[in-house]
């Protein structure tokens, strides 16, 4: 083995474990930009240390054997306040668990980003404005629960395009317009989708 070859495998590990730090740092940063924006009565967030390297150490967070932020754990955990776009730093993430708290403000559009998301679980809470058109990019999604809140406007049609959509609920919100029939939309009753509980009459065309 001559000398340029025994650098490179000396080099390669290094620079794989760079890049896994760089990772855990963005998405470090990401989560303790989340927990600045949301009140925290029962100290649920309080092993959320921002000087420590690697969220993964943190409750409520699971990583994958790459030290990658998969799952976000919240629900029902008495929490308030409102999300902010740096979630969509969370690459990786696959399920994002929020449901039964008081988090109230608009869903950000950045959750568009999440590509590997395969659950979104927003319901109970207070959240309100229009269903983001930019979750319709995340093509890994299955469960997609939206359900008691505050939401308006319609139902966006691009979300027509989310093949693998397995439970739809927006339930109980403030919604009106049409309801989807393409898409995921066409393989199930209206009852599946718990669409029959919206507060506004809907047409289904």
């Amino acid at each position: 083995m001559d000398s340029s070859t025994s650098v490179l495998c000396f080099l390669l590990p290094v620079l794989l474990s760079l890049t896994s730090t760089l990772s855990t740092n963005s998405e470090g940063n990401a989560l303790h930009a989340l927990r600045s924006r949301l009140s925290d009565p029962t100290n649920v967030l309080q092993s959320w240390d921002p000087t420590l390297v690697n969220p993964c150490t943190w409750f409520h967070v699971t990583c994958d054997s790459n030290n990658r932020v998969i799952r976000l754990d919240l629900g029902n955990s008495n929490v308030s306040g409102s999300l902010g776009p740096e979630l969509g730093q969370l690459q990786h993430l696959q399920y994002l668990e929020l449901y039964r708290n008081n988090i109230d403000g608009k869903i950000p559009k950045e959750l568009g980003n999440l590509k590997n998301l395969i659950s979104m679980d927003l319901y109970d809470n207070k959240f309100e404005g229009k269903i983001p058109k930019s979750i319709a990019k995340l093509k890994s999604l299955r469960f997609l629960r939206l359900n008691n809140n505050k939401l308006t406007g319609s139902i966006p049609r691009e979300l027509t395009t989310l093949s693998n959509l397995k439970v739809f609920d927006v339930s109980n919100n403030n919604l009106c317009g049409t309801i989807p029939v393409d898409g995921p939309f066409v393989n199930f009753p209206m009852e599946r989708y718990c669409i029959y509980h919206f507060s506004l009459p809907f047409k289904k065309l």
